[in-house]
């Protein structure tokens, strides 16, 4: 089991946090503007992209843990902006937490540790052929 303090939370919250501007822009009406289903993927995109450069190009110690935390915060956070943004613009709650029994909360959580995950192994990757690229050769 991984330990707690092997993830690097403060850097996993700033890239959570960073990942809101999905949604915001979703409740700004600009996705729909932008189109669908280009714009969702090409927000998820750009943040992963984010993701794997802040990593990859760091010296994070666990990148894959890492970004699974980023991915975790990153569903917390947005499931209680939905929760939130929903009541307050439509009256009503929507979003996961309107699941019968918290499904939509598990599905976004799972859906988010496994985004983290990919993003963690192609950071992890790109570590990797950085420490290879700037190793002395004998």
């Amino acid at each position: 089991m991984a330990r707690f303090n092997e993830v690097s939370w403060r850097l996993a919250l700033l890239l959570g946090a960073f990942a809101l501007v999905r949604p915001l822009l979703s409740m700004a009406g600009v996705m729909d503007a932008l189109g669908e289903p280009a714009a969702p993927l090409v927000a998820t995109a750009v943040i992963s992209a984010v993701w794997i450069a802040v990593v990859g190009l760091s010296r994070v110690r666990h990148p894959v843990r890492t970004l699974v935390a980023a991915g975790l915060i990153y569903a917390v956070l947005a499931v209680v902006l939905s929760a939130v943004g929903s009541v307050l613009l439509t009256g009503q709650l929507q979003g996961p937490l309107a699941t019968p029994w918290g499904a939509g909360v598990l599905a976004t959580l799972a859906v988010n540790a496994i985004w983290g995950a990919a993003a963690g192994v192609l950071a992890a990757a790109l570590q990797r052929a950085l420490n290879r690229h700037h190793q002395p050769h004998p």
